[in-house]
């Protein structure tokens, strides 16, 4: 069942989503060659502590996972789609990294995603990354009342299938609030005109996530978390918590 947030919940998500936007900010300044995964995820618990936030990502565990997660952000890199855990793996030139956060302030949760190239990017890494934030940017965009979860679907989809980039069929986007996972499911792909009405006060996390070989095939590494691309490509991950408001999608984990 969807909850809808009042505009005071809304507000207080705000607080939570800058926080999350903190977190990134920091990682990325922090991420560079030689560095480890596991201290990006440091870095990243610093800013949690400084801000008085939780994590909703440490020790959760859906039905899929073998183990509790153990980390408070996801370190995807290179083939890595989504869901990396942290570990001694030390970044090199010319990796691509996808982090994914997420905060928990005063009982809302924040869950925003980047992509970036770590030293030297090549050039198809960077189409890539700015694809999906492009696919990013139109799912936004059609987040609007009046839409149906379809239009977000649709407008992501067509970003990235025109690109010609693969979907990992199944993972998208969510709703968003108390939990981290709520109801709605926001897909990468879909019909326009399909699905859920928008509402004032739905709170969704859009999430592109793209595979750069253009094939949707995905497996679950050894680790029982981490996605990876079946053919080997790179792939890249981007994402907002947003809020739908008769004025307009309100983006709340923007810095």
């Amino acid at each position: 069942m969807v909850q809808l947030k009042t505009d005071t919940s809304i507000e207080a998500m705000r607080e939570a989503g800058r926080v999350v936007a903190q977190v990134l900010t920091a990682v990325r300044e922090a991420a560079a060659v030689g560095v480890s995964l596991r201290e990006l995820d440091e870095v990243a618990r610093g800013v949690l502590r400084e801000a008085g936030a939780g994590s909703p990502f440490l020790n959760y565990r859906p039905h899929f996972a073998p183990t509790p997660f153990p980390a408070v952000i996801c370190t995807s890199v290179n083939d890595a789609i989504v869901h990396g855990v942290p570990t001694d793996q030390r970044l090199r030139d010319g990796d691509l990294v996808s982090i994914d956060a997420g905060a928990t302030l005063d009982g809302w949760v924040g869950d925003s995603a980047v992509s970036f190239t770590v030293g030297r990017a090549r050039p198809a890494d960077s189409r890539l990354i700015d694809t999906a934030f492009a696919a990013l940017d139109a799912g936004i965009t059609a987040a609007v009342v009046g839409n149906r979860i379809g239009d977000i679907a649709h407008a992501i989809g067509t970003v990235c299938r025109t690109a010609g980039y693969g979907i990992p069929e199944g993972f998208g986007g969510h709703g968003v609030g108390r939990s981290m996972h709520e109801d709605p499911a926001v897909p990468n792909e879909g019909r326009p005109g399909r699905g859920m009405p928008l509402r004032h006060g739905m709170v969704l996390a859009i999430e592109p996530m793209l595979i750069g070989g253009g094939h949707d095939a995905f497996h679950a590494d050894r680790d029982g978390w981490t996605l990876r691309t079946s053919d080997g490509s790179r792939a890249a991950h981007a994402e907002h918590t947003v809020a739908i408001t008769d004025e307009g999608p309100r983006v709340l984990t923007a810095l």
